[in-house]
């Protein structure tokens, strides 16, 4: 089992920035991959950045250029740095960490990106 808690999310204006924080119950290199997920209302979850437990990073053409992943191994934390923010990055995100098969999701926060 593992707990994830996401932090840092708000109302923030476009053009702004915001840093997105996930703190695991356990240590974040017993799983496979660490990942910041989106989802705004009627539509799929979709993925935004991921971390492999190697540091390899991946992201979703719309997060290319504006957000950064990053880990932080001694806190069991996950980070997820959002500048240059618009109106279409409002979605509830998503802390998910992978090991096999199997996926922890956090409870999400809210991101609102409004003027």
């Amino acid at each position: 089992q593992a707990q994830l808690v996401e932090s840092g999310g708000g109302l923030v204006r476009p053009g702004g920035s915001l840093r997105l924080s996930c703190a695991a119950s356990r240590s974040i290199f017993s799983f496979d991959a660490m990942a910041w997920y989106r989802q705004v209302p009627g539509k799929e979850r979709e993925l935004v950045a991921d971390i492999t437990r190697g540091g390899i990073t991946n992201y979703a053409e719309s997060a290319k250029g504006r957000f950064s992943i990053s880990r932080d191994v001694l806190k069991n934390a996950v980070y997820l740095q959002m500048n240059s923010l618009k109106s279409e990055d409002t979605a509830v995100y998503y802390c998910q960490a992978k090991l096999l098969t199997i996926n922890y999701w956090g409870q999400g926060t809210q991101v609102t990106v409004s003027s």
